[in-house]
C-alpha cells in the first residue's frame, strides 16, 4: 500500500509536494543552461564547417516538425529543440500513465492484490473495473477458456450443455430456468463471487464411502464448478476410457450467489450444500433426496444402477459371488445419497529415474470388478495405493509393493506355461528377502542391546556385532541379477511371455511380450479386510502404459492400463507432500 501510494503521488502533506517540485524544477534549470551552452557551440561549429547548413551542405536542418517529436514547437541556436519550451511531462507516477498501461500492468497482479490495489486513489478503483484484467485472472488462475459472451461448444450454447451431460433424454428448456443470464454476467463477478471462494476444493479428492472409495475431480468448466466422479470401465473392458459422472455443481444466479446443485439420481439439478470441515477437506449435501427415488421403488434404482456399473443385468451375472459382492456395494453406497466428505489426495510426481511414468491406473481385481490404483516409486521400490477398493482389500491400503532391485529373468515360453517353475523362481527370491529380514532384525536387536549396556562393554558387543555382519555379508551377497540397476540408456529388448496354464485372467487379451519382471508381493485378506498378509508375486512390465501382476497364490493375473484422462490441479507441490498424503491415505480405512 505504501509503495502504491508513492507512486501515485500521495504524500504526507501538500507543502512537502510542492517543495519536492521546486527542488526538481532548479536541478532541472542548472541542466538546461548546460545544454543551452553546448548546443550554442555545436551550432557555431555547423555554420563554420557546413557554411549555410541547406540541403547540400550535408547537414540536416532540424524544422517545427522534428522540434515537437521532443515535446515542443520551437528550436535554439543550432537547430535543436528548446528543452526549456513547456511540453508534455514525462510520467511522475502510476497515476499519470495511460489507461491502456495501467491496466496491462494491473491485469499481472494476482486476484487476491486487486482489493488492496482499489484502495489507492479513485483512478485505480475505476481502471479495476475494466473486464480485461478480470479474464485473464479467470483463465490464468483457474483455467477458465471460455468467453463468457461466447458459450459454445460445437453449436451447443452453454445453456444447453450442461444439463444434456448430466441426462441426454431430457429436453434442456426443462431447466432453463435454473440458469442464469449470462449475457448480463461479466469476469469480474465469476472471479469474485464463484471461482475464488470455491477455489479451495478444485483438485484432485477422494470420497469416504468405506471399503470402496472412488475418484473426484472438481474442475472450473464453463461458467460451472463441477464435482466429476471417475468411473472404471465395465469389467473386463480394462483398456477401454474412463466413465465419468457429475455429483454437484456450482454456478452465479442473477443475483451474483453462487449456487450448489447436487447432480445426483435421474431428474435434474436440485438444491445441495457444500461445507469445508477442514484444510484439505470438504463436505456434500443433498437438501432434496426425494430426487434420488425413482417411481419403481428400490428394484428400479437397483436395475438401473447395475446396468450403468457393471454394464449388464442380473441375470447376466451367473456367478453367485459376485451377484452377493454387487447386492452389497449398491446397499452400501445408496445409503449416503450424495452426501459425503472428501478428502484431498494428489497424483505422484516423476522422477527421471522411474521405471515408468507414475501415475493412475486400471486393474482388474477378480469378481470386484475394475478398481483404480495410483502407481508410484520411492527408493527402489515401486508401489500400488488402491483408490477405490472392495470389502477383502479396502481403498487406501498399498495393494502391491514391487522391489526393483531383484528382477526375475523369464525362462522359455514352454517353462513359463508351467505353474509350478514360475513359481520356483519366484518363491526363491521370496525365500533369500526373508533370509535378509530376519538377518537385518538380528543385527538391529543386537545393536539396540549392545547400546543399552555400559560403556566398558558395549565396545566388545558393538565389534561383535560388526563382525557377524562383515560375515553375513560375504556369505550371503546377493547374486548379478539382485543388483542389476533400473535405469538403462536405451529402451529394453521386447521379451516373449504366456501366462502359466491354470492361471485366471478376467482378460484374455493381455501382451505377449513384456520389457522386464520383478519380484514383488499383493495384499490379500478376508471379507471385512480380516488377517491380511503379503504373498509373493510377479510383476511384469509390458510398455509405458500398461503392466501387470501374478498373484501365484491365488492363480490369477490383474492387468492394469493407464488412466489417460487430463486431471486438472492434482499434482502434488513435492515428494514429501505427497508421501505424507499416502500414510494418511492408509490411516483412513485402517
Amino acid at each position: 500500500m505504501a509503495v502504491c501510494a508513492r507512486l501515485c503521488g500521495v504524500g504526507q502533506s501538500r507543502r512537502c509536494r510542492r517543495r519536492q517540485r521546486h527542488n526538481q524544477q532548479d536541478q532541472a534549470s542548472d541542466s538546461d543552461m548546460d545544454e543551452e551552452e553546448e548546443e550554442r557551440i555545436v551550432g557555431q561549429r555547423q555554420g563554420d564547417v557546413g557554411g549555410g547548413g541547406g540541403p547540400e551542405s550535408g547537414v540536416a536542418t532540424a524544422g517545427p516538425g522534428d522540434a515537437c517529436e521532443y515535446g515542443s514547437g520551437h528550436v535554439n541556436r543550432g537547430g535543436f529543440p528548446d528543452r526549456t519550451s513547456t511540453g508534455p511531462p514525462h510520467p511522475q507516477s502510476l497515476a499519470e500513465l495511460p489507461p491502456e498501461l495501467l491496466v496491462e500492468i494491473v491485469s499481472l497482479l494476482p486476484g487476491t492484490a486487486l482489493p488492496n490495489v482499489a484502495l489507492v486513489c479513485k483512478k485505480f478503483r475505476q481502471i479495476l473495473n475494466t473486464e480485461t484484467i478480470w479474464r485473464r485472472r479467470c483463465m490464468e488462475e483457474f483455467g477458465m477458456k471460455d468467453d463468457l459472451r461466447k458459450m459454445e461448444v460445437g453449436g451447443v450454447s452453454s445453456r444447453d450443455l450442461y444439463v444434456k451431460r448430466v441426462n441426454p433424454r431430457v429436453k434442456s428448456g426443462r431447466f432453463m430456468k435454473l440458469l442464469p443470464d449470462y449475457e448480463h454476467m461479466d469476469y469480474r463477478d465469476v472471479y469474485t463471487h464463484l471461482l475464488h471462494p470455491y477455489r479451495h476444493i478444485l483438485g484432485l479428492w477422494q470420497p469416504d464411502i468405506g471399503p470402496y472409495g472412488g475418484l473426484l475431480n472438481v474442475v472450473v468448466d464453463g461458467l460451472f464448478i463441477i464435482g466429476w466422479m471417475y468411473l472404471p470401465p465395465h469389467d473386463p473392458r480394462v483398456e477401454d476410457p474412463m466413465r465419468r459422472r457429475p455429483l454437484f455443481r456450482i454456478h452465479l444466479l442473477e443475483s451474483n450467489k453462487a449456487t450448489v446443485e447436487c447432480m445426483y439420481g435421474h431428474k435434474g439439478p436440485h438444491k445441495g450444500d457444500i461445507q469445508t470441515v477442514k484444510k484439505d477437506e470438504f463436505s456434500t449435501k443433498c437438501n432434496q433426496t426425494d430426487y434420488h427415488r425413482m417411481p419403481g421403488g428400490r428394484q428400479e434404482e437397483f436395475r438401473t444402477w447395475l446396468e450403468e456399473e457393471w454394464g449388464r443385468t442380473l441375470e447376466e451375472i451367473f456367478h453367485e459371488h459376485m451377484q452377493e459382492l454387487i447386492l452389497m456395494k449398491f446397499i452400501y453406497t445408496s445409503q449416503y445419497d450424495n452426501c459425503l466428505t472428501y478428502r484431498r489426495i494428489y497424483l505422484p510426481p516423476a522422477m527421471p529415474s522411474d521405471l515408468l511414468h507414475p501415475g493412475l491406473f486400471k486393474g482388474t481385481y477378480g469378481s470386484h470388478g475394475l478398481e483404480i490404483v495410483m502407481l508410484s516409486f520411492i527408493g527402489t521400490y515401486a508401489r500400488a495405493t488402491k483408490l477405490t477398493g472392495d470389502p477383502n482389500v479396502p481403498a487406501g491400503q498399498l495393494t502391491l509393493d514391487v522391489d526393483l532391485r531383484r528382477p526375475v529373468v523369464l525362462p522359455d515360453l514352454e517353462q513359463q506355461r508351467n505353474i509350478e517353475e514360475l513359481s520356483r523362481l519366484v518363491m526363491g527370491v521370496h525365500e533369500e528377502v526373508q533370509r535378509e529380514d530376519q538377518q537385518q532384525a538380528m543385527d538391529t536387536s543386537a545393536a539396540a542391546r549392545g547400546a543399552a549396556e555400559g560403556a566398558s562393554g558395549g565396545a566388545s558387543v558393538a565389534e561383535g556385532v560388526e563382525a557377524d555382519h562383515i560375515t553375513c555379508s560375504d556369505s550371503c551377497q546377493p547374486g548379478p541379477s539382485t543388483t542389476t540397476t533400473t535405469t538403462t540408456t536405451s529402451p529394453p529388448e521386447a521379451l516373449p511371455f504366456v501366462l502359466p496354464l491354470g492361471v485366471m485372467a478376467r482378460n484374455e487379451v493381455y501382451p505377449r511380450t513384456c520389457r522386464k519382471c520383478f519380484y514383488g508381493t499383493g495384499l490379500i485378506a478376508g471379507h471385512g479386510f480380516t488377517s491380511p498378509e503379503r504373498t509373493p508375486g510377479l510383476f511384469v512390465l509390458f510398455d509405458e502404459d500398461r503392466f501387470g501382476f501374478i498373484w501365484l497364490e491365488l492363480k490369477s493375473f490383474s492387468l492394469y492400463s493407464r488412466l489417460t484422462d487430463h486431471l486438472a490441479h492434482s499434482h502434488a507441490p513435492n515428494m514429501e507432500r505427497f508421501e505424507a498424503m499416502l500414510m494418511n491415505m492408509q490411516s483412513w480405512t485402517s
